[in-house]
Parts: structure tokens; sequence; C-alpha cells
């Protein structure tokens, strides 16, 4: 009976140890404070490690986060200086500093910080109208931030950050702010079409005033260019036909032309003066009938040496002083019959281009040599073809 008290009272006493040991230490977690109170009265304050407390004597309360802790309030209505109410969503961002103070100085401290925010956010806010309030949020953030730090110091909080997350206007004024939105849109739209149309037609005039700048300087150097090439192939067609001149000029004297020989080029050159479709009139000159009595008496010698040329040997052509205008047997049967008949004195006659006129007959050439009259070498008096 007496063994069986013994074990009886050593498992109590056991129990009693194990009791007093597990009341007696306290583990407190890392970034966590707890609150020690003795007999009802703040006694002191565990931090994270290990700790001993008097047990049955000493009573530990919850322990308190000291992280910085992250607490968004539901939207707040507030009324701005405009009489417009919105609804304001707001976060905060608190740590424990101080234990002792944030469970002994207020009963809730989360609930004092969200009662502080709201109160504080509308003091804020009603001073501005609607337009600064939307966009004045880092003011409105500062202005909370340094009056809810100054209220919580003694709370043992310390707010690090307060943030807006919307602020919510009535659906009237978001109609309203929109329309006005879309309306400057549309507006700054007009006035960069329109600016983007005013420097594209700048530029346009710009590049078809350079363009007409270009075609004109163009256009003078190629005149300028076509005149010095016209005034260098004029005078190269000049120094041409003067070569030429002087060279038939040098040939003629050097090849000694008789009268006759004058007198039937000069008598050629007649039907080309009047081939020209504007060639209504031109003049037969006065000496025409010398020229004729030359040609004539040259041809009346050039039938004579013909014939006798049958009857005599072969042999070189006649040796005049000009050079022969037929070879030997043959003549010009036609300008011979003109050139050897009679008829009456040569008259100066204008006839027109296809009209009937005074026509000279074959003899009306006088009996004066062809070389008396130096006129009959210059040319023709006078010739007119007016166009």
């Amino acid at each position: 009976m007496s063994s069986l008290v013994a074990i009886i009272l050593l498992v109590v006493f056991v129990a009693l140890v194990v009791a007093v040991v597990t009341q007696s230490i306290r583990i407190v977690p890392q970034a966590m404070a707890g609150i020690v109170e003795r007999f009802g009265r703040y006694h002191r304050t565990l931090h994270a490690g290990l700790n001993v407390v008097t047990p049955f004597v000493d009573r530990l309360r919850p322990l308190l986060d000291l992280r910085e802790q992250v607490v968004s309030f539901p939207p707040q209505p507030v009324i701005t200086r405009d009489n417009l109410v919105v609804g304001i969503d707001t976060v905060i961002y608190f740590q424990v500093t101080d234990a002792k103070a944030a469970t002994y100085e207020v009963a809730n401290y989360i609930t004092a910080v969200e009662q502080l925010t709201v109160t504080t956010l509308r003091n804020v806010v009603g001073g501005m109208d609607l337009e600064t309030a939307l966009t004045s949020r880092d003011q409105i953030n500062s202005m909370l931030r340094r009056e809810l730090d100054e209220a919580t110091g003694k709370w043992g909080i310390r707010v690090g950050r307060v943030e807006i997350k919307a602020i919510e206007p009535p659906g009237s004024i978001q109609d309203s702010m929109e329309k006005q939105m879309r309306a400057d849109r549309d507006k700054r739209a007009a006035i960069l079409s329109a600016e983007g149309s005013k420097q594209s037609a700048i530029l346009t005039a710009e590049g078809e005033r350079q363009a007409a700048v270009l075609r004109a300087r163009g256009e003078s150097e190629a005149a300028v260019l076509r005149a010095e090439a016209d005034a260098k192939a004029q005078a190269a067609r000049a120094k041409g036909q003067a070569e030429a001149i002087s060279t038939v000029f040098q040939a003629i004297h050097e090849g000694h032309p008789d009268q006759p020989l004058l007198a039937y080029q000069y008598m050629q050159m007649l039907p080309q003066i009047a081939q020209g479709d504007a060639n209504k009139v031109w003049i037969v000159p006065s000496e025409i009938g010398k020229a004729l009595e030359g040609l004539g008496g040259f041809f009346s010698g050039a039938a004579g040496r013909s014939a006798e040329s049958k009857t005599s040997a072969p042999g070189p052509l006649g040796s005049g002083p000009g050079p022969e205008f037929d070879p030997a047997g043959v003549g010009h049967p036609g300008l011979e019959g003109w050139l050897t008949g009679r008829g009456g004195s040569v008259h100066d006659g204008a006839v027109g281009h296809g009209e009937s006129g005074s026509v000279p007959r074959a003899g009306d050439a006088g009996a004066a040599p062809l070389h008396d009259d130096p006129s009959l070498v210059q040319g023709p008096a006078e010739v007119r073809a007016p166009v």
C-alpha cells in the first residue's frame, strides 16, 4: 500500500514539474513580439528567441507582428469642393514599432488607422475640385502620410506609405468627362491634321518653287547653249559660203570665161527664178535682147563649125576663148531656131506666174555684140518676187 502511494506521489510530482517547465519557457518567432503581464500589469516585452517567464504569475498576451503590414480599405464617399461625391479607395502601409504602445495606447490599431485615414482623406480632398483631385494623387498621398504619421506616432505605429487606388466620380460626371475628353481629342486631331496639311502645302509649294527655278535655270542655260550653237553654226556656214564663193570666183577668173558662156548660164538661171510657188511676178531685164543676140551668134558659129568638122578629119573640139557648150554634131534645135529667127525689138514686160504675156521671139535680139554691154555679165537689172 505504501509503495503504491509513493508511485502516485511520484507521478504527480513529475507532472507538476512538466507543467511548471512548460509554463516557464516561451519561444517567440522572428519579427514577432510578446507582452508579458504579471498580476495584470505590464511586466516586460518578449523578443524573438527563447524566453523564460514565471509560471502561474506571468501571462503572455497574443504576439504582435512587427513586419510592415498592408491594409486595403473599402471605397469611402468623399465630397469635393465643387459638391461632387466621389468614391476613393486607399491602401496603407504601416509597421508596429512599439509593441507596448500598440497594445495599451489603442484598443484596435487597424480600425483606428482606417478611421483616421477616412477623416484625413475627406479633409484633404474636400478642399479640391474634382479635376484637381484626379490629377493630384501624389499631393494627396503625401498629405495623408504626413497627417497619419503624426497621429499614429503615440500608438507605436509608423505609417510608411498611403496610396489611392481609385477615384470614382458619379456616372453622369464620367459621361460628361468622356464627352469632354472625346471633344478634346477630336480638337487635337483636327489641329494636328490642319498642321499636317499646312506643312504638306508648304513643302509642296517649296518643291514646286524649286522645281520651277531649276526648270527656268535649265531652260535659260539650254537657250544660251542653243544660241551659242546656232551662232557657231551660222559662223561656220558663213565661213563655208565665203570659202565656196571665193573658190568659185577664183575658178571663174582662172578659167577666163567668154561672153557667150556667161550669157548661156544667165539664160539657164531665168527659169529657176520663176519656179517658186510664192513667185507671182518677175521682171524680164532690158538687156535680154543683147544676150539673145550674143547667144544667136554663138550658136550660128557653132553650127558652121559643126558642118566643117563633118568634112574634115576628126580632131579635138573647137578652142575658142571659152569652153564649148555642146559636143560636135549636137545642137539645141529649139533654142537655135528661136535665136536665129527675125522679129521686132525686145520690150520689158511683167509676166505673172501662169499668166500670158509678151514673150521675146526668135529675131528680137539686136545686132550689138554681147561683150559690148557689161551689164549682161553682172546679171539681170531687177528681179522681184513678192511673197
